[in-house]
């Protein structure tokens, strides 16, 4: 659930040297919370303006609601750094933001102080516009400062739900973790509760509308995505726990079969894709390693152009991004497939291809071994 965010995101700054962007499901709320402040909260939190002027604070309330996820995920970011965990970027969009980062906490004590930089941020922020609210500003000031005051305290205190992969699952975890100190046994469990965490939002939500309150869609969504976040998280360890100690020499193919870059579409086809059953081969020529070359690149061309066009004009040319090495974890290689969404790697060692990795050839390892 995490990666499709980091698609169809745009950075709009850079804090800390990371990049903070929105994806466009941000667009979404942000239009639907500004109306809904600009029209009923505050038009009732200070009476007497005008309609431009609700219009405004609304707009400003919305824009520092999402300032104040941002500094969020940068209070995660700042901790996670501290114990060596580099963050690629920030993320915001319509359920509030998430922190790219690479790797896992290394201890319990680490995971806990990552988890509640988070929500200790949001209290923060919640004292300072409290104070802000006491001071003789403007009705219409004085009311945003209350409001961001109560959100930032309602974020704060929200985040701290039992719900893995939200910080209170995450200090969940590290609990679990220091008490069994098994982190895989701790993850599952975390992301066990977390399901049930968000099936009782499902149902509450449900309820609520029933009895007609309000909110009860918006409890439902957030169930929802909760759900699939906390199964997700739970497939994925199970997947770390098997390939434990697994290197990439233990799952590649060592014998490759190649075509060569002046074979035609209709030749590679035939003799080839419908031969062997393989989603994607390496170019070579003259024993040089070129590219590789897909299904994908097969199907943007029209079939009667196959026996015309040659595998030289469609093929990807190779990049050292998509190496692997012999003695990498497997779990490593399956982040650099998931990051750079290739669906098969090239092993290398001393500079020469040695075999090649494929994410249908770890799943047929996994398979042979738990039988």
């Amino acid at each position: 659930m995490k990666n499709a965010f980091l698609y169809g995101s745009l950075k709009i700054a850079t804090v800390m040297k990371i990049p903070i962007k929105i994806h466009f499901s941000w667009l979404i709320v942000f239009g639907l919370l500004t109306w809904s402040l600009s029209s009923y909260y505050f038009p009732e939190a200070a009476p007497g303006l005008s309609d431009a002027s609700y219009w405004f604070i609304g707009s400003i309330a919305a824009i520092m609601l999402f300032v104040s996820v941002a500094l969020h995920e940068l209070g995660h970011s700042y901790v996670a750094r501290r114990y060596g965990i580099s963050i690629t970027s920030i993320t915001l969009f319509i359920f509030g933001g998430v922190a790219n980062m690479k790797g896992e906490p290394p201890t319990p004590r680490s995971e806990f102080r990552m988890a509640i930089a988070g929500p200790i941020t949001n209290f923060i922020l919640s004292i300072l516009f409290f104070f802000l609210y006491s001071e003789p500003f403007s009705p219409g000031v004085k009311a945003l400062c209350l409001y961001l005051s109560k959100i930032n305290l309602i974020l704060g205190v929200f985040n701290l739900v039992p719900g893995f992969p939200m910080d209170g699952g995450r200090i969940l975890r590290s609990i679990l973790w220091r008490t069994r100190n098994d982190y895989f046994s701790a993850t599952r469990k975390a992301s066990l509760i977390g399901q049930r965490t968000a099936l009782f939002f499902i149902f509450f939500g449900m309820f609520s509308i029933f009895v007609g309150s309000p909110g009860g869609l918006w409890l439902m969504i957030i169930g929802w995505f909760l759900y699939f976040s906390a199964q997700g998280s739970y497939h994925h360890t199970s997947l770390q726990e098997n390939l434990s100690g697994i290197k990439v020499r233990d799952v590649m193919a060592h014998e490759i079969v190649s075509v060569a870059p002046t074979m035609t579409i209709d030749e590679v086809v035939n003799e080839y894709f419908l031969k062997y059953a393989y989603g994607g081969f390496p170019v070579y020529e003259n024993d040089q390693f070129l590219g590789t070359v897909t299904l994908k690149e097969v199907k943007h061309i029209y079939r009667k152009e196959w026996k015309d066009v040659k595998i030289s004009e469609i093929f990807i040319p190779h990049s050292s991004k998509w190496e692997v090495f012999p003695e990498m974890d497997v779990m490593k290689a399956l982040e650099v497939m998931v990051t750079q969404n290739r669906g098969r790697l090239m092993v290398v060692q001393d500079g020469k291809v040695i075999g090649m990795v494929t994410r249908n050839g770890i799943s047929r390892y996994m398979q042979i071994m738990e039988k």
